[in-house]
């Protein structure tokens, strides 16, 4: 059974999908931001370790913890970065099984996405960061070096943050590189994000104007597939709303407003 952190008492029951992969607990601060509206169960995802970690066995583990721990049979969904990704993956294996979801953040699908993505990170870097990736690199351990280097790549990510790093408990390196190539094979056989035809639920997409993932283009490779696909952008935002300066208030007040007008699945 996945390790499991739950906010708030009452009101519609959300499950939060964290990104990475292997980063359990950087959704901390938006499940206690939204406990006095929703019911949030916030998940920790298989480490590596065991078998090898495929997104067919993030999708198991979410649909068994879903069976054992939620109080609704279509719950919804806020998913983060990779875990966007993920909520994306079981509606598509479960589309009878899941309410509606909310993409923050959402990671790419295609190449063109990714090549944008890139580009952007690029043109972004400076020398202060190569140092702190430089410091990063001779840290005694792969997780130790995934950690530090994230940190460093931080300033990428961000417009203005009102604080440094996130809450994330662990990074697992291991568990990061087994899940993302899993998950670009399945992209590269034509897996995804085809298979999402099958979901039928409203879906949102919330991203940052300043979030390097290129949203606009994530939005149109996603389009073809999903009938009910909404898209929103923040303004001077990156690709951690919650942290924003100038787009947390907006972030939540979009969450709250939207997951407070889909009716609950029958």
């Amino acid at each position: 059974m996945l390790h499991f952190r739950t906010y708030g008492t009452a009101g519609r029951e959300i499950i939060l999908v964290h990104g990475g992969p292997g980063a359990p607990g950087e959704l901390a601060p938006v499940g206690r931001a939204l406990a006095n509206t929703f019911r949030l169960l916030e998940p920790f995802q298989r480490s590596s370790g065991g078998p090898l970690l495929t997104v067919d066995v993030h999708i198991d583990d979410l649909r068994n913890f879903i069976l054992s721990r939620s109080s609704e049979s279509r719950p919804a969904l806020l998913g983060f970065s990779w875990g966007a990704m993920l909520a994306l993956a079981y509606g598509a294996a479960y589309p009878q099984a899941v309410g509606p979801m909310i993409l923050v953040g959402c990671g790419t699908f295609n190449e063109v996405s990714r090549a944008q993505l890139n580009r952007t990170l690029h043109q972004r870097m400076n020398a202060t960061i190569r140092e702190s990736e430089r410091r990063a690199s001779s840290l005694p351990s792969d997780g130790e070096r995934l950690q530090a280097t994230i940190a460093a790549q931080l300033p990428l990510y961000v417009f203005e943050p009102v604080t440094v790093g996130t809450e994330t408990e662990r990074f697992d390196a291991r568990g990061h590189t087994e899940t993302w190539s899993d998950m670009l094979h399945l992209q590269n056989s034509g897996t995804y994000p085809s298979a999402f035809e099958a979901i039928k639920t409203p879906i949102l997409m919330l991203h940052g104007d300043f979030d390097p993932h290129p949203g606009s283009l994530i939005r149109s490779s996603l389009e073809p597939y999903l009938s009910q696909l909404e898209y929103r952008e923040l303004s001077r935002c990156g690709h951690y709303p919650w942290i924003e300066r100038y787009a947390s208030e907006e972030f939540y007040a979009t969450i709250r407003d939207w997951f407070g007008t889909q009716r609950p699945p029958m």
